[in-house]
C-alpha cells in the first residue's frame, strides 16, 4: 500500500517534470516563463527523488539502479538550480548543463524501468534504454551551451566597465535610459499626460 502511493506521486512528479522542463528550455531565457518553469521542475525532480528513494529502500534488490539515475538527476538539477540563484563565475555553463544532464537522467531511468513494456520500445535492445536520451539529449546541450555559454566572460567585462554587477545577463539591463521624472511645478517641462 505505502509502495503503490509513492508510485502515484513518483509518476505525477515525472510528468510534472517532463512537461515542466520542455517549457522552460523553449521559453525565451528571460524572467517570467523559464524561471518559474525551471524552479517548478526542480521541486518535482526533488520529489521525485525523494518518492524514488522511499521505493527503492522498499525493493533495494530490484530498485538499486533507479534510485541511482533519480540520485543523478537530482544531484544535477541542484548544480544547475544553484548556478543559476547564485551566479557564481561561469554560472550558465553549470546552469546549461545541470539542468539539461537532470532532464536527460529523468528520461533514462523512466525508459530503464518502463522501456521492456512500451509497444516500440520492447523491441529495442536493453541497452538502448540507458543510451538514446544521452545520445539525443548531450548534443542539444552542447548546442545550448556553445549558444549560450560564453555569454558571461563578455557580458561581465562589459559590464565592469559599466559600473555593473559582473554577469548580469542583457534582458536585466535597461535597455534605454530611464528619461527623468516630470515635475508639473516645472514650466519647461509641461504637464503631466
Amino acid at each position: 500500500m505505502m509502495f503503490a502511493g509513492l508510485l502515484v506521486i513518483h509518476i505525477l512528479a515525472g510528468l510534472t517534470c517532463v512537461i515542466t522542463g520542455v517549457v522552460a528550455m523553449v521559453s525565451p531565457k528571460r524572467p517570467g516563463r523559464h524561471p518559474r518553469f525551471g524552479a517548478v521542475f526542480y521541486g518535482a525532480i526533488s520529489l521525485l527523488f525523494a518518492t524514488a528513494t522511499g521505493m527503492a529502500a522498499m525493493r533495494w534488490s530490484r530498485d538499486y539502479q533507479l534510485f541511482l539515475i533519480a540520485a543523478a538527476a537530482f544531484g544535477s538539477a541542484s548544480v544547475g538550480y544553484a548556478a543559476r540563484k547564485i551566479r557564481w563565475k561561469g554560472w550558465i555553463t553549470f546552469h546549461i548543463s545541470g539542468m539539461g544532464l537532470s532532464y536527460v537522467a529523468l528520461l533514462t531511468g523512466f525508459y530503464v524501468d518502463n522501456g521492456p513494456s512500451l509497444p516500440v520500445w520492447k523491441l529495442l535492445p536493453h541497452l538502448t534504454y540507458w543510451l538514446l536520451p544521452g545520445a539525443i539529449g548531450v548534443p542539444l546541450i552542447l548546442r545550448a551551451l556553445v549558444r549560450w555559454g560564453g555569454r558571461t566572460g563578455r557580458y561581465a567585462a562589459q559590464d565592469q566597465g559599466a559600473g555593473r554587477q559582473p554577469g548580469l545577463p542583457t534582458w536585466r539591463r535597461p535597455r534605454r535610459p530611464v528619461p527623468p521624472a516630470r515635475d508639473s511645478a516645472h514650466p519647461r517641462q509641461g504637464r503631466l499626460p
